[in-house]
This record gives structure tokens, sequence and C-alpha cells, in this order.
């Protein structure tokens, strides 16, 4: 089995998008040179990367030679939140096998939006991107996401923080599905005054800020910026549970600095532990970091990690569609593990 993770920065706006330009692309496009020469092929295939990678000409590369090499496979683009997970981590999967039958969900032509299950069935019942209608959705008008910091144009009202009406009814519904756990089952207990953001971050960043509560049902992605950057690297939680945050915003327009802190300082906001990031990523609860290793190197570690929990469950179902029911079974407990 070959698992695979190149490196990401090539395939966003802030790596500028270099593709099989970028330097840092080399290392895998060494692996599809190599792979059609090799002896024996690898039985299995899964690679992850950001979204963004489903539109470049690396991904057109990785198709071309994946097919020469006859395996069958299939694209995803899935968050932890589609097994109940209260944390958005978008990202772009691929699994592959080596075998003549396709798998019994496969989609030609189609990226997955969500989980499949080992049953035949007919493929328009999933959630799917058509591939050819990618590009122009990357050209197109910018759209207000959940990793989105700043206002966005359009007709709707802007409500207090830099939010539309649009993005406010989207958390509102994300809090409301109960298919999906709430924060506090990945909270730890104790002091966390060390984690509480600093008054000058409040004051300068209170309008960018992405904040829930122990019982909400979401939070952004968590970059290798958290903790050192705010805009767009990740939730904060509210642990003043009985303060209206509503209350709080609409009184700070004509404040002083000093005041507009107090009154921020109300919510008690702190940034997520490390560990709770793990959690949320799905590492054991034995999981720990070397007593060295700094706060901020923790962020960036789990800022460049997997949900444990998506690629189990990708494993899960690339091993149990191929093969005998004693290698699906053997596999897919270790991926678990």
């Amino acid at each position: 089995m070959i698992l695979m993770s190149p490196p990401c920065q090539p395939f966003t706006r802030i790596g500028l998008q270099g593709d099989m330009t970028d330097p840092r692309t080399r290392s895998f496009l060494y692996i599809l040179d190599i792979l059609p020469r090799l002896q024996k092929l690898p039985n299995y295939i899964l690679l992850e990367n950001v979204k963004g990678f489903e539109v470049s000409s690396t991904r057109e590369l990785l198709i071309q030679t994946i097919e020469a090499c006859d395996f069958q496979y299939q694209e995803f683009l899935l968050s932890p939140s589609s097994l109940g997970i209260p944390n958005s981590r978008l990202r772009y999967f691929l699994i592959a096998k080596l075998q003549s039958e396709p798998f019994p969900f496969q989609a030609p032509g189609q990226i997955l939006m969500e989980f499949p299950k080992i049953v035949t069935v007919e493929p328009q019942k999933y959630a799917v991107v058509d591939k050819s209608k990618l590009r122009a959705k990357r050209t197109g008008p910018r759209i207000c996401t959940e990793s989105s910091s700043t206002q966005c144009s359009g007709k709707d009202a802007i409500l207090f923080k830099l939010e539309t009406a649009e993005e406010m009814d989207r958390k509102h519904q994300q809090d409301s599905d109960v298919s999906v756990q709430m924060l506090k089952d990945f909270l730890e207990d104790g002091d966390m005054d060390q984690y509480l953001l600093a008054p000058r971050s409040l004051l300068r960043y209170a309008l960018l800020l992405d904040i829930v509560r122990p019982t909400s049902r979401r939070s952004m992605c968590f970059t290798k910026g958290y903790g050192s950057y705010i805009e767009g690297t990740g939730s904060v939680l509210q642990t003043a549970e009985d303060v209206q945050i509503e209350n709080i915003y609409k009184s700070l327009t004509d404040l002083p600095p000093e005041e507009k802190i107090a009154k921020l300082s109300m919510l008690k906001l702190r940034y997520f532990t490390p560990k709770e990031i793990a959690n949320l990523h799905g590492f054991p609860p034995e999981f720990g970091f070397p007593e060295k290793t700094t706060v901020k190197q923790r962020y960036r570690l789990l800022g460049n990690s997997l949900n444990v929990h998506v690629v189990a469950e990708l494993l899960t179902v690339l091993c149990e569609g191929w093969g005998s029911a004693s290698e699906g079974s053997q596999c897919a407990s270790n991926s678990r593990q």
C-alpha cells in the first residue's frame, strides 16, 4: 500500500499555486515517474491533499499515471463533519486499487462529497462534484466560506462582526445538526488561563474571530498558524457561556479601547489547546507530545496533520471493497490502529 500526502503549498492561493513548476512538487512527480516502471505495483493507493489539488495539472498527471497502470480509483472531497466530528477540514482524497473490477460505488468523472457504503448503489445517490465544472468554479466569484474572515460583497446586510446574514444562518444550521457531536466532548478540563486571548488581540481582531461555544457543533479548520495568527487560522472558544455574544458586539461601536477590551474580556475567549485539536483530529487519548515541544510547535504540527477518523474510514472502504473477506477485514483492522 502507498499512502501519500504531497506538499500542499503548490496548490493553494497562499502558496501562489505553482503546481507542477513548484520545486516542492518534485518528489511527488518522481513517484509518478517511477510508478509505471515498478516490477510489482502496490495493491492500494491512498492520497490526500488540500482542496484545489483536484483542479491542478499535477492531479491530471496522477490520474493519467494510475489509469495507465490499470488502477481503479475514486476521488473525494471530504470533511470530518461528515463523520459527526464538529470540525471543518475539507480535503481532497483519492483511493485506488489494482484490480479489474471497479468499486461498487465508483462514479467516473465525479468527485464524491460523502463517504460511500460497502454496498452496490447507483453513483447518483451520492453528493458529487462534476470535475468538468471545477475549473470554472475556481475562477468564478469569491464565495463566503467558513475560512472567510473579511466582509464579502453582496446584498446581504452585515450583522455584528464582519459576517453576512447568510453566514450567520449557515452557522446556526450547523449548530442545530444533532448528527454532529458537541465540541464539549473534545475539550480538556482544568485551568486554561494560559490560552486566553491577549487584550491586544481582542481589540485588533474582534471583528475577525470565529467564536464557538462548548455546545457548538462546528469549528473552523485549524492551520499551522493557529495561536500565532488570528485571521483564518481556526476558531476560538467562548468559555463564558452565560454571556450573549450579540450584546457584547453591538455595544462596542462607540467605546474607547479600554472599555472595548473590558467588554470583550467578558466572553473569556481562549484558543483551543493542542490536545483538544488532537482530539478533534481523532488522535487516541494516550497521544501526547514530547515535553520539550513548545505550544507553537504543537500547533504547527497539528495544522499539517490529517484527521485520523477520515483516513481510517477511507482505508476501510478501500480494503473491504477489494480482495477476499479475510484480507479486507485485516486491512480494515490495521487502518483503525
